[in-house]
């Protein structure tokens, strides 16, 4: 269980989010998926929790209005920096039956250097008792800053920092499946909390079913794993060689927008994780969180 010192530190991208509202309508917004998760930890989090997001953005007034955003909703903009070259990133939502797809613009998105400054860096992750960040934030760096972050983040979980990371798999960020793999398998073993979706998992690496994801995490020397898997339960595992636990999940009648649905998963078992909750009253929590998005528009319900 996390010690209370009581900062989580999200590391990641957010971008510009247009989303739809119907008859052609789109809605802009904020979003990106360690920023969903900052946002919803927050919403759940005890007040004695600082919630911090550490990335880049630029320095127009679309990048002004974003850092206000974060401020009004109760999360720290301290740790975001300023570029005075490059902007946030834009993604639109398509929607399919309350399946969503994206069409995105990020090749120059600020938040691509966010590792560029390793004493920056780690001054951030020093600072803080748990640190949050995915697979996505990897996809999105350079080679070197990849290096820079998942060394950062090792060497502070040396010093007691603990580290939770979803692999969140992207095919389309990485240049080809063998780096993928083998930089989700670096995040995954700095990290004392894993939280893989077991869709994702199976595509990318084969896995036949949610245990065998669990175990295949678990042995590359991560911590706690815990699957999610849609509407199915949720599985998790402690050790190696524990046994599995299955947690069930309670049924969404109306999916408008699976938009955030792990995001917001990942925030709330963080937040009810880090107030000192139980295990599977974590998981719960968590559950019914993602149950609650995805019955409206957008990443941020």
């Amino acid at each position: 269980m996390v010690a209370a010192s009581n900062t989580l530190l999200c590391i990641g991208e957010c971008m510009v989010e247009m989303s739809p509202r119907g008859d052609g309508v789109f809605q802009q917004g904020f979003a990106g998926d360690v920023f969903n998760t900052a946002w919803y930890a927050r919403k759940r989090m005890s007040e004695d929790w600082r919630v911090s997001f550490y990335s880049r953005v630029g320095s127009d007034a679309l990048s002004d209005r974003f850092v206000e955003f974060t401020k009004a909703h109760g999360i720290d903009p301290s740790m975001i920096r300023r570029d005075p070259d490059r902007t946030m990133g834009l993604y639109l939502i398509e929607l399919n039956e309350g399946e969503r797809s994206f069409v995105y613009w990020r090749k120059h998105s600020a938040a691509r250097m966010l590792a560029a400054d390793p004493q920056e860096l780690e001054h951030a992750v020093t600072g803080c008792d748990l640190v949050y960040f995915s697979g996505i934030t990897l996809a999105i760096l350079s080679e070197p800053d990849r290096k820079t972050l998942v060394e950062t983040l090792e060497a502070a979980r040396k010093l007691g920092k603990q580290v939770a990371f979803d692999p969140n798999i992207r095919p389309r960020l990485w240049q080809s499946a063998a780096e993928m793999r083998h930089w989700i398998e670096a995040g995954a073993r700095i990290a004392d909390i894993i939280l893989p979706s077991f869709e994702d998992e199976q595509t990318a690496f084969g896995d036949t079913d949610p245990e065998a994801t669990a175990r295949r995490y678990s042995a590359l020397g991560g911590g706690l794993v815990i699957v999610k898997n849609g509407g199915g339960d949720v599985t998790c595992l402690e050790t190696p060689n524990a046994p599995v636990i299955r947690v069930p999940v309670r049924q969404v009648q109306q999916v408008r927008d699976t938009t955030a649905a792990g995001d917001s998963f990942n925030g709330a078992f963080l937040a009810a994780w880090g107030n000192g909750e139980p295990l599977e009253t974590s998981v719960h929590q968590a559950a019914d969180n993602a149950a609650e998005v995805i019955g409206s528009f957008g990443a941020l319900a």
